[in-house]
């Protein structure tokens, strides 16, 4: 059985597919775009973009009943691989226990021309 999560505090998704679902207790989070629901804008600078996908990440968890500590593998779309550094420094301080597995991936190009956008995994 699989249960779409939505959560208004972060944006809706942009094409066809769900901001989460979740099926045999594991959520799977859509890759977040640092774009602030509220206002529509997306965050400047890859500190603000990367700390605005990660609260994204952290709403629809919270919709889930899950914490930021439940992450158990997170993927990290950058525009350009020199802004790991700015990006790393943010994404520490999201986690208080333990780090989840992670891959960071230089692409081409993100939608909206972000310079982030993150997804992960979480377990119940």
């Amino acid at each position: 059985m699989k249960k779409v999560i939505c959560c208004e505090k972060a944006p809706g998704a942009i094409g066809p597919y769900s901001q989460a679902m979740e099926a045999g207790g594991v959520v799977y989070v859509s890759g977040q775009l640092p774009i602030d629901a509220a206002t529509g804008q997306m965050a400047e600078g890859i500190e603000g973009q990367t700390r605005q996908s990660l609260e994204n990440i952290k709403y629809i968890l919270e919709e889930a009943g899950l914490t930021m500590d439940d992450i158990v593998k997170t993927t990290v779309f950058l525009q350009d691989m020199s802004l790991f550094a700015g990006m790393n420094g943010v994404y520490v301080t999201y986690f208080e226990r333990t780090f989840p597995a992670r891959s960071a991936i230089a692409v081409k190009a993100l939608p909206k021309n972000a310079l982030v956008e993150i997804e992960c995994i979480a377990i119940r």
